[in-house]
């Protein structure tokens, strides 16, 4: 028998005012709190369930928030001084190339994605705010939504063609501040790059902005469930590239562009020592990397060879 039921009873013989039903106030019964449980979960369902005009709009909201008021500078910048150290001591993270990043006017990042690090990662490289594209299930919850706005996130509903986020994005490089771009989509888990989308040249084409393509290794192999482990993450960053502004941008264009940037990052990505992207054919055994000690074991042979060749002439 549930203890509401008995604590009722005991009420109702002694009297509302007894010691015992003072000291053991009355509990609801096990049906009404799982009713009650219930409700609250209809009404989480129900918020998930919204329709899509009233989603749309909360999502336009970030988005002109983002536009009208940019980053939260307080949260930004401290957030900022905080991890940069963390990431150069506890992921022991190398930034290689950051001379070829312009310092100020409106800047496409081109990256391959493994982690969601990668954006905290790539924000270290610059010392201004970077904006990127978020999944828009991240902006759910309004804690995660308000975080996320602040530290220059903008929803996108992925696979549906986002035409909004682009815009915002378009808009926030007219603005002349910088915008990172994941031109898989998506991230990829260990292994090869991913196939690009034709985003990335869209924006390329449309704004005439330069693009910097930017390759990050080790990310993938920091996260594992709640815990964050040392793991060494490095970045190279290549030569910015410049495409000529074309007012309608056709799609057979963007995706030319899209695969000279693709290849750019994935050539940053070899050097890295990543596995080479998905369609790309490998012509032959890779070349060992030339070490110092290799090139001074190099350097010894080659000088024994030219002395004995000199003692055999002077015995000939």
């Amino acid at each position: 028998m549930e203890h509401g039921y008995i604590d009722q009873e005991l009420a109702e013989r002694h009297g509302a005012g007894c010691p015992v039903h003072d000291r053991f106030p009355l509990r609801e019964p096990a049906h009404a709190v799982r009713r009650a449980t219930g409700e609250r979960g209809e009404a989480t369902a129900a918020r998930d369930q919204r329709p899509p005009s009233e989603r749309s709009a909360e999502l336009n909201g970030f988005r002109e928030h983002t536009l009208s008021r940019g980053v939260n500078p307080f949260l930004y910048w401290t957030l900022r001084a905080l991890v940069v150290p963390f990431f150069l001591v506890y992921f022991r993270m190398r930034r290689i190339g950051r001379e070829h990043l312009p310092r100020r006017g409106p800047l496409l990042l081109a990256s391959n994605h493994r982690s969601f690090l990668d954006p905290f990662v790539i924000g270290t490289l610059v010392r201004r705010p970077v904006y990127y594209m978020a999944k828009r299930e991240l902006f759910e919850k309004r804690w995660q939504a308000w975080l996320l706005n602040g530290l220059g996130a903008f929803p996108v509903d992925r696979g549906v063609g986002d035409g909004e986020a682009m815009n915002t994005a378009r808009e926030i490089l007219a603005q002349g501040d910088c915008v990172v771009v994941f031109p898989e989509g998506t991230r990829v888990r260990p292994g090869p790059l991913g196939e690009p989308r034709r985003g990335v040249g869209r924006l390329a084409l449309e704004t005439g902005a330069p693009v910097v393509p930017i390759a990050v290794i080790g990310t993938a192999d920091v996260r594992r469930g709640w815990r964050i482990r040392p793991r060494k993450v490095r970045l190279r960053v290549a030569r910015p590239l410049r495409f000529p502004t074309v007012e309608e941008t056709s799609p057979a264009l963007a995706a030319a562009v899209t695969e000279r940037i693709w290849a750019c990052v994935s050539l940053q990505w070899r050097w890295l020592g990543g596995t080479g992207a998905v369609g790309e054919e490998r012509e032959g055994p890779a070349r060992p990397r030339r070490t110092p000690e290799r090139v001074g074991r190099a350097t010894q042979e080659l000088s024994g060879s030219r002395g004995s060749a000199r003692e055999e002439a002077r015995t000939a």
